[in-house]
């Protein structure tokens, strides 16, 4: 068995037990939820999550949709199915790793999923709109999104000009800093505060954070003025 003995896993900070990154879109009738990381069922819980209309993915790398089995509770409770939103790269992956689920032969408690495939056009979840903005992971398209004056990126290295004016304007902005060291389809923290920098953008958050990158109030100290180090169970509140 190989023990994790680095600095950020046996800090006393909160702030540095870092899970898999995804987030929780609410308005006042609305719940969604932009990626099902393998802590999924475990972050509801923790966020006492009752109520949930949607999935929204970024992209189909297995620690961004590995726990959408766990979905299920909340179509059960709600008597809908859940309505999971992702391009057609995501879709594939989803149907081949969650193949029961879309079998002729439906098993008893399954998951009960209706999927609606995106592009690049804006579209509503209940009541958010949601604009997609295409960002590169390497060499793979990954879905970034704008909600109102909020936008979300993450697993990107890559933004091109005319996606990169889809963000401009946004009064908070989360978005990857692996770590220190250049990474082959991830920004460095010196390249996401340069991103915001480029792009204006009032007030930042960096999430998918390496334990490379360093424990949390190390990393704020480093920072400029207006970005942050996002940390599990932050909450933000925008228009």
């Amino acid at each position: 068995m190989i023990a994790c003995v680095c600095d950020v896993c046996t800090s006393s900070d909160k702030k540095d037990n870092r899970l898999r990154s995804s987030i929780l879109v609410q308005s006042a009738a609305t719940s969604f939820v932009v990626d099902t990381t393998p802590d999924f069922r475990y972050q509801m819980l923790r966020e006492n999550v009752k109520n949930l209309d949607a999935v929204l993915f970024t992209h189909p790398h297995k620690d961004h949709i590995a726990g959408l089995d766990d979905v299920k509770a909340f179509s059960y409770f709600s008597g809908k199915a859940m309505q999971v939103y992702a391009n057609t790269l995501t879709e594939e992956a989803v149907k081949r790793e969650f193949a029961y689920i879309f079998s002729d032969k439906k098993y008893p408690g399954i998951p009960d999923i209706n999927l609606n495939t995106i592009t690049l056009e804006p579209f509503l979840i209940g009541d958010i709109p949601v604009i997609p903005v295409l960002v590169w992971h390497l060499k793979m398209p990954v879905m970034g999104y704008r909600f109102g004056k909020f936008t979300y990126i993450t697993d990107a290295n890559k933004i091109e000009p005319p996606e990169k004016e889809k963000i401009r304007g946004s009064e908070i902005m989360v978005v990857n800093a692996l770590r220190h060291k250049a990474h082959i389809s991830h920004f460095t923290l010196d390249e996401a505060i340069a991103l915001v920098h480029e792009l204006e953008v009032p007030n930042a958050y960096l999430t998918h954070a390496s334990h490379q990158l360093g424990k949390h109030a190390a990393i704020n100290k480093e920072l400029p003025a207006g970005i942050q180090l996002a940390y599990d169970g932050l909450n933000l509140s925008f228009d």
